[in-house]
């Protein structure tokens, strides 16, 4: 979901983002001014336009790890330093890496934001990176690895589907990196991918708050414009997808699994790459099909039939290359998985052959604007709204757009991307199941944690570190 505001509501309501202003400084550095008056704080944020998919092959992980060492020390101020001005004033820090772009920022309050720029301008091209530091924190990382997905079932299986579902794009390497490939990176390599691209005309400042245009120009020029620009990077092309014709499936099965899952996902066009009108169809697709508990495959799979424990569907739409749309259930129960899958599969072909009806679609459509109204109504997601927007290719003008490009889908284009790209032929879906020998001491997915996390800012699944770089997830 491509989350927006619609300039009108924002009006109405009083919400941050009514009057956004954008600039440039000298050195390249996009900036967006959010003003939202409403409480005496502010939002800074700034996004690196690199992530995952940017890593050379063989180094995957390194832009997660290097989001960790950004909160090392700088020739200006040592290690926890900057957590520690920002916690003194009870603010809050943290930062997160997904696949197409790395974000730190922190909220605080108005007198205070210009302390904050001086600090990331400050690490943004001084960081002190020794074999003494990068030794622990890759350490850290490796852990990291090692609880949020060896320790995890659910995460491993993820990976593998990823993997089989992206078979030439580097969105097939997980975010957080191969532990092989991990465990090998070093210094020249971490120093390397800072000089290419930590830069000021690779980064986007949002700043959402308390806070006036002409005073956060000030404070940037002040700070980030004396920041020298960096080299000029080539445009973001990375490998295609080749033409897919095969239906594939990836099983795990873990004696901590009680409770079998299945998903099924397809590559499709994201906000980025779809032709005119196809992105907004996919999300209003997944809402109508699986978005929440008045979605289609709820109401007939949980609700009427009672088979499942759960079931939805998503599509990843911020990506800056093509991305997934998928589908998930788990069954309730006595249940088997097989009759949870079918029950999905038939929901899905009923929309192929029969499309939605335009009181369904308008039901979906208020539903979707107004829930992103009220989700929204807060600083710091407008930061991200707008951040992670501009971070991959998009503007402040196609932000604001998206509530009428909503309200524009039809019916007819909710069927035509449902028959273009729910393929079953051409899908991969993925198997969770219970060993042979489960006891009831292994662990039990709880139905709400049934969905599939993923890599975005997300939304979902970003890799986040702690301010203080010990690599936990807040």
């Amino acid at each position: 979901m491509l989350l927006a505001l619609p300039s009108s509501a924002m009006a109405e309501t009083g919400q941050a983002g009514a009057n956004v202003t954008q600039f440039v400084l000298d050195n390249g550095m996009e900036v967006v001014v959010i003003p939202d008056h409403r409480a005496p704080i502010v939002t800074h944020m700034v996004w690196y336009k690199v992530g995952s998919a940017d890593e050379p092959a063989g180094k995957s992980g390194i832009a997660h790890f290097f989001e960790h060492l950004m909160f090392k020390g700088t020739a200006k101020h040592k290690a926890g330093e900057f957590g520690a001005r920002i916690a003194e004033i009870g603010g809050h820090e943290n930062a997160f890496t997904s696949y197409d772009y790395t974000a730190y920022f922190q909220t605080v309050t108005p007198d205070a934001l210009e302390t904050m720029m001086s600090f990331e301008a400050d690490r943004m091209r001084n960081l002190i990176l020794t074999d003494a530091v990068i030794g622990p924190e890759r350490d850290v990382i490796l852990e990291e690895r090692r609880s949020r997905v060896e320790g995890s079932p659910q995460a491993l299986l993820e990976e593998e589907v990823q993997a089989t579902l992206f078979q030439n794009h580097p969105y097939r390497i997980p975010i957080i990196g191969w532990m092989h490939e991990m465990e090998k990176l070093n210094r020249a390599e971490a120093v390397e991918f800072y000089d290419r691209y930590y830069a000021p005309n690779n980064a986007v400042l949002v700043v959402a708050g308390d806070v006036e245009p002409d005073t956060v120009r000030s404070m940037a020029e002040r700070t980030y414009g004396k920041v020298a620009r960096g080299p000029d990077l080539p445009p973001r092309i990375r490998p295609s997808e080749p033409e897919q014709n095969t239906r594939r499936s990836v099983t795990l099965t873990d004696r901590r699994v009680t409770v079998p899952s299945f998903s099924r996902s397809w590559v499709v066009p994201s906000y980025h790459r779809a032709t005119p009108g196809e992105a907004e169809a996919l999300d209003l697709l997944s809402e109508i099909l699986g978005g929440g508990t008045r979605s289609r495959l709820y109401q007939a799979l949980v609700v009427k039939a009672g088979i499942a424990a759960g079931a939805g569907a998503y599509y990843e739409g911020t990506t800056l290359d093509d991305t997934s749309f998928t589908v998930y259930g788990a069954p309730r129960g006595a249940n088997g998985l097989e009759a949870v899958e079918k029950a999905v599969d038939a929901e899905i072909a009923r929309i192929i052959r029969d499309g939605v009806t335009e009181t369904e679609l308008e039901k979906a459509k208020n539903r979707f604007v107004r829930s992103t109204i009220f989700a929204r109504d807060d600083q710091s997601s407008m930061a991200n709204i707008y951040g992670s927007t501009l971070a991959t290719g998009g503007t402040v003008e196609e932000v604001q757009q998206w509530p009428d490009k909503i309200r524009a889908v039809t019916a007819a284009e909710i069927k035509a991307v449902a028959v273009k790209y729910l393929n079953p032929d051409v899908s991969v879906s993925g198997y969770l199941l219970p060993a042979q020998d489960s006891r009831p001491e292994a662990s039990e997915i709880p139905p709400e944690m049934i969905k599939p996390e993923t890599g975005k800012a997300d939304e979902p699944g970003p890799i986040e570190a702690a301010p203080t770089g010990a690599g936990a997830a807040n």
